[in-house]
């Protein structure tokens, strides 16, 4: 994307994409990029098209793959994400059986206590880092308890999922790699013990219902079970850390919709789909053409790969009036965040909860809450996963 003056992995398109999205859509909204060796689109149009596209998936026989032997290879093989039929569906129906909305909806006390129990511990400073303080902890908090994460290894959880998303990423270094081994490796081996024990003593939570889950005779193996565990895990709590805080960001950076969600806090649903829309913290997802396409005259050959902008769909003008408005009574609002299809995420009423209750105890507990005069807003050096290093508040 040079030839267009974008650069994916420069501080600038990082820290805020969507006038580069904007000029790429005008320019060239299907792209060919060699450098990436990867198909671009970002028009809201195409995006929804190709993710309802069966003729695109997430596996390919004869694409290369992380090595099986490697621990982040083994995941990558046993992960739900990256199956197609038959065993996606297999492995998805299961994991629909454990992962209910009556058991989301349940969760929604344990939440809220854990929202306020995070807030009860601020209160009185005055100020706090909105991300680490209080967005990262919680949804941390809520995966663990639904999985059954013992309280002793909770504190683990964060770092593991960080260093396996990174492998996400448009170009993980070596670096990258090594880490997120290593974090598979000790998660898995965690999560075998922890399974073993369900089996033997099964409990309310995730890990004893993904252990009994039964679909048509068929069980999760071992390490399916493992897998989606890790799955769960990384995508049940990551998005959701800055889902929170790009949102919270998104309010205080209009303070008329700020306001209003205060004084009419049953916006709350339309408000967090505003959110996601706004400022996605899934800026790219990618697939493998599985069999030859020819799309708007562009012929995608079997064996490329495609990389669907969402953060450039959900500001498509074609689809969504003034895209770049941040309207927290937007009812028509179809964004891509959680995507479409069969690969839709599992998460999503999750996610859904999570920021509502979250968003609400800010505001009830803390009714001056507002950004830091000397906030020093500073993004990852990551594309993909977009989120924020801190978030500084005062109140």
């Amino acid at each position: 994307m040079r030839a267009l003056g974008i650069d994916l992995l420069s501080p600038q398109f990082i820290a805020d994409p969507y006038p580069f999205y904007d000029r790429l859509r005008a320019a060239r909204p299907i792209l060919f990029d060699p450098e990436w060796n990867l198909w671009f689109f970002s028009a809201y149009e195409d995006i929804v098209s190709l993710l309802r596209d069966r003729r695109l998936g997430r596996d390919l026989d004869e694409a290369p793959k992380p090595d099986p032997q490697t621990p982040f290879g083994w995941l990558h093989a046993n992960s739900l994400m990256e199956k197609e039929p038959p065993d996606h569906t297999r492995l998805r129906g299961l994991v629909n059986k454990a992962f209910t909305p009556a058991r989301v909806e349940a969760l929604r006390p344990l939440i809220e206590q854990a929202a306020h129990r995070l807030l009860d511990e601020v209160v009185e400073r005055g100020e706090m880092d909105l991300l680490a303080d209080f967005a990262e902890p919680l949804p941390v908090l809520v995966i663990a308890d639904l999985l059954g994460v013992p309280q002793e290894a909770r504190s683990r959880l964060r770092p593991w999922s960080n260093r396996i998303v990174a492998m996400y990423e448009l170009s993980p270094s070596a670096e990258d790699a090594r880490h997120a081994n290593r974090a598979v490796s000790e998660f898995a081996a965690f999560l075998r013990g922890l399974a073993a024990e369900r089996k033997l003593r099964p409990q309310d939570d995730l890990i004893s219902a993904l252990v009994a889950a039964e679909e048509q005779g068929s069980r999760l193996s071992e390490d399916e079970l493992i897998a989606t565990c890790i799955l769960l895990l990384n995508a049940g709590h990551e998005a959701t850390v800055n889902a929170i805080t790009n949102g919270m960001l998104a309010l205080f950076q209009h303070p008329d919709s700020y306001a209003q969600l205060r004084r009419s806090p049953e916006w709350i649903k339309t408000a967090v789909e505003e959110m996601l829309r706004y400022d996605t913290p899934l800026q790219l997802f990618r697939r493998w053409v599985r069999e030859d396409v020819e799309y708007k005259g562009f012929f995608l050959k079997r064996g490329t790969q495609v990389a669907l902008l969402y953060g450039a769909g959900n500001r498509d003008g074609a689809r969504f009036p003034d895209p770049h408005g941040f309207d927290i009574t937007r009812s028509d609002n179809p964004h891509l965040t959680f995507g479409l299809g069969i690969h839709y995420c599992v998460g999503a009423p999750l996610a859904r909860l999570e920021m509502q209750v979250a968003v609400q105890a800010l505001l009830e507990r803390l009714p001056r809450l507002r950004l830091a005069d000397d906030a020093l807003l500073v993004y990852r050096p990551t594309y993909v996963i977009r989120g924020l290093k801190a978030l500084p508040v005062r109140f």
